[in-house]
């Protein structure tokens, strides 16, 4: 049973990326799910979170109407569309569950020039 995350990289500032979470050995459908992140030196704060039938969403005040969290229940499978994208966003980020299982490994996500 665990999350995969996938999808990270080095982009220029103003760039774009696009996440994925898988899981296995359990459905994603069943739950709420968020992305989180973690820049060196920090704590890990909430970046996005997601309804199960993915009707409502929320977002970090600093990824407001850059970041866009959505899931395709059918893949077992949530995203985190990144657009212009900033350094401060530099940072290793992940999915879980809520309530919140094992940890993943995380996809570093680089901005940088």
């Amino acid at each position: 049973v665990q999350l995969v995350e996938s999808g990270g990289g080095l982009v220029q500032p103003g760039g774009s990326l696009r996440l994925s979470c898988t899981a296995s050995g359990f459905i994603l459908r069943n739950y709420y799910m968020r992305w989180y992140r973690q820049a060196p030196g920090k704590e890990r704060e909430l970046v996005a979170h997601i309804s199960s039938a993915g009707g409502i969403t929320n977002y970090a005040d600093s990824v407001k109407g850059r970041f866009t969290i959505s899931r395709d229940n059918a893949k077992n499978t949530v995203y985190l569309q990144m657009n212009s994208l900033k350094p401060e966003d530099t940072a290793v980020y992940y999915c879980n569950t809520l309530p919140p299982r094992d940890w993943g490994q995380g996809t570093q996500v680089t901005v940088s020039s």
